[in-house]
């Protein structure tokens, strides 16, 4: 079965499970102050995945990906669970996602934050079944929005877990995919990682991730793990 057919079965109407972390990002819109220890954290990370697609945490495999998170002093990164896990697994509902209008009626899961740390991300567009690349700029590296929460599995192992929050995506992505991450500017960045959980904050990011609209970038591939384009 094909690596897209999987995608589609599993993840339908979503975000197609997959993302990038090139480590040969040459500018970045992850942070105001951007901390070197967290930028080489996430260079080697890259590095040592082989740029590998970044995809859902798997129950045997286990693939942890690298989030920014709130700490004492600065942001720091922190191995990330890709999904909720309730009563030991992975949950039956899809949870890799967060729609920003289920937390505008629902406020308080924005309780726990955190920034997905991306070159670009992939969506299949359909019917035509060909997958596309988007990014902002070139090679810019960006955060996504993220919520969290604690999970544990059946071996009693803690890990935090993410769900990357998702928008409507603008008239001039939209022909591709309806919807898209809420992209979070530098600038917005502590604030969004510690501000009080409240509608403020999430309409505050919304604003500013549209404002980045601009700069998203498309192209066709033919799969999701960033060969060449097609056209």
């Amino acid at each position: 079965m094909r690596d897209a057919d999987v995608c589609a079965r599993a993840y339908p109407g979503g975000m197609c499970a997959s993302y990038g972390l090139d480590p040969r990002f040459t500018d970045t819109e992850l942070l105001a102050a951007a901390d070197e220890a967290v930028l080489d954290g996430l260079r080697g990370w890259a590095e040592e995945n082989d740029r590998e697609t970044v995809r859902p945490t798997g129950r045997n495999l286990r693939n942890l990906n690298p989030i920014v998170v709130p700490s004492e002093g600065a942001p720091t990164l922190e191995p990330g669970w890709w999904g909720f896990l309730v009563g030991g697994e992975p949950s039956k509902f899809p949870s890799i996602n967060t729609r920003s209008e289920r937390l505008r009626e629902r406020p308080g899961g924005l309780r726990n934050r955190a920034l997905v740390p991306a070159t670009s991300w992939y969506e299949m567009k359909k019917p035509e079944r060909v997958w596309h690349e988007f990014g902002l700029d070139d090679g810019v590296l960006f955060g996504m929005a993220a919520v969290t929460q604690q999970g544990r599995t059946a071996d009693d192992r803690s890990f935090t877990c993410y769900s990357i929050v998702m928008r409507p995506a603008p008239d001039h992505l939209a022909d591709v995919h309806d919807r898209m991450p809420v992209l979070i500017p530098a600038s917005l960045s502590g604030d969004w990682l510690t501000a009080e959980p409240s509608s403020e904050i999430l309409e505050e990011a919304l604003l500013a991730a549209a404002a980045l609209d601009d700069r998203v970038r498309v192209a066709p591939r033919r799969d999701d793990k960033g060969t060449d384009r097609l056209f």
